[in-house]
C-alpha cells in the first residue's frame, strides 16, 4: 500500500508539472502571438522576451503574490505561541524544515500553503480560522498543509496562482479607473477582513470574462482534486486524529458559505491553495473551483478513522 501510494503521489506530482510546463508554453505562445499581431516577427520577439521575465518573476514572487492576495502578514511566536508549537510538533513528525508561518485578517475560517518547496514554504492561517477551530481541528488543518508541502504539490500550484494572477491583473489594473477609487480602497481592503466584498466594476467584469478563463485553465492544468484527497489523507495520519480533521472541514465549510469572499482577479487566482473554496459556486467564479466536495472529504477522514456508513 506504501509503495502504491507513492506511485500515485509521484504520478499525481508528474501530471501537475507537466501541466504547469503546457501552462508556461501556452503563455510564451500567446504572448508571441500579440506581439506578432502588434509589430511583425520583431514583435513576436520582444513578446516571447516579455514572457519569459513574466515566467522567472512568478517563479521568484508567486508566494508574495498568494500572501498578499490575502493582505497576510508574518506573524511571531509571541503573538501566537500555540500555533508555532503545533507546527513545530507536526514539522519534527513529518520530519519537515519549520514554515514560515503568515496571518490574513480575513474573517472566513480558511488556510493554505504556498512556496516552492519545503525550504521556503510558508502556511497562513486567518484569523477566523483561529477563531472557529479548536485546539484538535487546528492541528488537523496544519498537518494537511504540511502534507502539501511534504508532497512538494505547492510549486506547481503556487506558480500557477502567480501566473493566473498575472493573466487576471489587467481586471486588478481597471479598478482603478473606477470612479471614487481612492475613497472606496479602505473598504476595499477591509473586504478581506468581513468576508464580504464591494463587487467588480463593468469594466473588470468584462475584463474577467475574457481573461478568467485563460486563467482558469492554467490554474486546472496544475491542480487536480485528488490533490485535497492526498492532503487530507496523508494530514489525518500526520496529526493522527482524521476525525479531528473531519470535524474543522465542517466548520470551514460552514464558515466559507456564510462568509464568501468576493471573487476579484486576484483572489480568484489563489482560491485553489486553500483548504476549502473562499467563493460562492456562482458567476465566473466556477470557472475556478478545484476543490472536490465537503462532504465526500469528510466521509472519507471518517472512514479512515473506521466509521461505517
Amino acid at each position: 500500500m506504501a509503495v502504491r501510494g507513492y506511485a500515485l503521489g509521484a504520478a499525481e506530482l508528474a501530471g501537475a508539472a507537466a501541466g504547469l510546463a503546457t501552462s508556461v508554453v501556452l503563455l510564451i505562445a500567446g504572448c508571441a502571438l500579440l506581439g506578432v499581431a502588434a509589430a511583425g516577427a520583431g514583435g513576436a520577439a520582444v513578446g516571447i522576451g516579455i514572457a519569459v521575465v513574466l515566467v522567472a518573476a512568478v517563479f521568484a514572487c508567486c508566494d508574495r503574490l498568494a500572501l498578499s492576495a490575502m493582505l497576510a502578514r508574518p506573524v511571531s511566536e509571541v503573538e501566537q505561541p500555540e500555533l508555532y508549537r503545533l507546527v513545530r510538533e507536526l514539522s519534527k513528525a513529518g520530519r519537515l524544515p519549520v514554515p514560515r508561518l503568515y496571518l490574513s485578517p480575513a474573517d472566513q475560517p480558511n488556510s493554505f500553503a504556498v512556496g516552492r518547496g519545503p525550504r521556503t514554504a510558508t502556511i497562513c492561517c486567518t484569523e477566523g480560522l483561529l477563531r472557529a477551530l479548536d485546539e484538535a481541528e487546528l492541528r488537523g488543518v496544519l498537518a494537511h498543509e504540511l502534507a502539501h508541502v511534504s508532497s512538494r504539490d505547492i510549486l506547481a500550484s503556487s506558480v500557477s496562482a502567480g501566473l493566473a494572477t498575472v493573466i487576471t491583473s489587467p481586471a486588478g489594473l481597471a479598478r482603478f479607473a473606477r470612479p471614487g477609487h481612492s475613497a472606496g480602497s479602505g473598504r476595499a481592503a477591509g473586504s478581506v477582513a468581513s468576508g464580504a466584498g464591494s463587487g467588480l466594476g463593468l469594466l473588470e467584469t468584462l475584463l474577467m470574462l475574457v481573461l478568467g478563463p485563460v486563467a482558469a485553465l492554467v490554474i486546472r492544468l496544475a491542480v487536480t482534486r485528488e490533490r485535497e484527497y492526498r492532503a487530507d489523507a496523508t494530514g489525518a495520519l500526520l496529526s493522527g486524529d482524521p476525525v479531528a480533521l473531519a470535524g474543522a472541514l465542517r466548520k470551514i465549510d460552514a464558515g466559507t458559505a456564510e462568509l464568501a469572499l468576493a471573487p476579484d482577479g486576484r483572489r480568484t487566482s489563489v482560491g485553489h491553495l486553500m483548504i476549502a473554496c473562499p467563493f460562492r459556486p456562482e458567476g465566473f467564479a466556477r470557472l475556478f473551483l478545484t476543490h472536490p466536495p465537503a462532504g465526500e472529504r469528510v466521509r472519507r477522514l471518517e472512514a479512515l478513522a473506521g466509521y461505517r456508513r
